[in-house]
């Protein structure tokens, strides 16, 4: 198994961590929600914002092969994307069509049909995502989804992972003394890969969580 050292963060990825995580506060201070209701949809958001960038590109890949083939265009079928290993996105679960929703809608409801329109479609998923967004109010979260969107659709898979983990950490920071039940920092993840040294073969991680450990 080949290492991959992460690469040094860089001020614009601490700078977007920082305004992401400001709204994300902002959500909670405005909700006055406890850490534990507010940190899954956040991360659910997130989730969603990756997961469109990777269907936006196989999608542009499958319309491309489309037009120098004699079959059918397959932009419309699951199994062109989950043959690749990436979700399909229905045209109202996708970031962007939410992201324009406007305030007087029921955006809170319109997120949570969302969730359960893409474990519909990607069963792997079902019962996973979260469906808890009407407990925000519209306002609320339209100003989320706005502050979400700012992360670049140029992102690299690592930069959605430092995102993510970084909201771990606030999570678990936030949850106090029980917040290493759903995350393990990043330095003792890096710890344990130095110690095992592992330069071959594979590594089973049965809570494998942000995946920090793979990219450790």
């Amino acid at each position: 198994m080949q290492l991959i050292v992460p690469s040094e963060k860089n001020a614009d990825n601490a700078a977007l961590e920082k305004r992401l995580w400001d709204a994300a506060d902002q959500l909670r201070a405005n909700s006055e929600l406890k850490s534990q209701e507010y940190s899954a949809p956040v991360l659910g958001l997130i989730f969603l914002r990756f997961a469109e960038v990777r269907f936006t590109a196989q999608r542009a890949a499958l319309e491309k092969a489309s037009t120098s083939s004699r079959r059918g265009s397959r932009v419309d079928e699951p199994a062109a994307y989950h043959a690749e290993g990436i979700l399909y996105l229905p045209t109202e679960a996708r970031f962007d069509y939410l992201l324009n929703r406007p305030e007087a809608e029921n955006i809170g409801a319109k997120v949570n049909a969302a969730m359960r329109d893409i474990e519909k479609q990607n069963p792997q998923l079902a019962g996973v995502l979260p469906k808890t967004y009407n407990i925000f109010g519209s306002v609320l979260l339209k100003e989320l989804l706005k502050n979400i969107s700012e992360i670049p659709v140029s992102s690299d898979y690592d930069t959605f992972g430092r995102v993510y983990e970084y909201f771990l950490g606030k999570f678990a920071m936030a949850e106090g003394s029980s917040g290493g039940e759903f995350y393990t920092p990043s330095s003792i993840v890096r710890l344990l890969t130095e110690i095992i040294e592992p330069f071959h073969g594979r590594i089973l991680d049965p809570a494998c969580g942000s995946g920090g450990m793979a990219r450790a």
